[in-house]
């Protein structure tokens, strides 16, 4: 089986999450995606970090009706940092005839090289990303070539339209009163909307 997945804080789950993935599922005909959102997110600091459990619940949201698309709460469940290395050899362990596929953005990619153990994660999965501006591609054939050379990675470049969304513009927009339904799915947008959620 082809396995995509997919991590991330999720703080919140929104449209171009969804857009990334589902392009992916489709240009490297996928059989599903490992939706897996971090406890703790080990690159990035996070002040405004809604609780595990809600956004753990807004990506059950996100992914109805997407029978394809999957929700694991393997680093959910780990006390600490979770990374990617250990949530690879989880998964190995768990399903050992799967062919992995590590889908990311672009800024994700650049820095793959310095995460925890990048040997185990190149070792074990594909790695697919696609750019986020016009240029992005150079960059990342060049980062591909010295990631192949290096570790003997496998990466998937991909041209897939970039949606311009992040988080951080969701949180904003809800702090400012403003319905965000544009931006993450509706049901989504109602949970944020009933749980009072990244209110200033």
């Amino acid at each position: 089986m082809k396995t995509g997945i997919y991590g991330g804080t999720f703080n919140p789950i929104h449209k171009g999450h969804l857009h990334i993935v589902e392009a992916f599922r489709k240009g490297l005909g996928l059989d599903r995606v490992l939706l897996i959102p971090t406890r703790v997110p080990p690159h990035k600091a996070a002040p405004d970090l809604a609780s595990p459990q809600d956004r753990f619940a807004m990506c059950q949201l996100a992914i109805q009706g997407q029978p394809w698309l999957e929700l694991s709460d393997m680093e959910m469940r780990r006390e600490g940092k979770s990374y990617t290395a250990e949530t690879l050899e989880e998964l190995s362990a768990l399903y050992p005839q799967d062919q992995f596929y590590l889908l990311m953005g672009e800024d994700m990619f650049l820095t793959l090289g310095r995460w925890y153990r990048p040997e185990t994660i190149f070792s074990l999965a594909s790695v697919c990303t696609a750019p986020r501006s016009v240029h992005g591609m150079d960059a990342l054939r060049e980062k591909a070539l010295e990631y192949t050379g290096t570790f003997h990675a496998r990466c998937f470049l991909d041209h897939i339209p970039y949606l311009p969304i992040s988080s951080t513009q969701v949180r904003q927009a809800v702090a400012r009163g403003e319905d965000v339904a544009s931006l993450v799915p509706e049901a989504v947008a109602r949970y944020i909307r009933e749980r009072g959620l990244y209110q200033t």
